[in-house]
């Protein structure tokens, strides 16, 4: 019936973050939730718990094909696009399968590729703040 204080105000952070971010900051957030929840996967799957572990294979393909998938532009990111398309969707497969077969490898496959997509965001991210900083700084 209640809502605990701390629960409130996480909601209302991760709203705020949302909110204010810019794309590259909005991709890097659904690659942190898909991120967490394999995470969470595989500690479910190591403690028996299937339904949960199952539940979080659900959120982590909800996230890669709702979130990184669909904003994908092919028209705009030609092959690179293409090729990341097809890439979230082995992800996903791989997850159904280790959903199925309770494949802990699989899942760290997919934690392996996405680990090294996201990181590639956060380095673009680094780079265009640090581009817009000297840009501020020259006169």
């Amino acid at each position: 019936m209640f809502t605990s204080p701390i629960a409130s105000y996480k909601q209302i952070d991760a709203e705020s973050d949302i909110r204010g971010a810019d794309p590259i900051r909005l991709i890097t957030l659904l690659f942190d939730g898909a991120e967490a929840a394999l995470a969470t996967a595989q500690s479910q799957l190591a403690a028996n718990d299937l339904r949960g572990k199952s539940e979080s294979l659900t959120k982590a393909m909800t996230i890669i094909v709702e979130g990184l998938s669909a904003s994908l532009s092919i028209e705009q990111g030609g092959e690179l696009a293409e090729r990341l398309k097809a890439l979230y969707s082995y992800m996903v497969s791989r997850l159904i399968h280790a959903n199925i077969h309770k494949d802990a490898a699989a899942i760290a496959e997919v934690q392996q590729l996405l680990g090294e997509i996201s990181g590639a965001w956060r380095e673009l991210r680094v780079n265009l703040a640090g581009e817009q900083n000297s840009a501020k700084h020259t006169p």
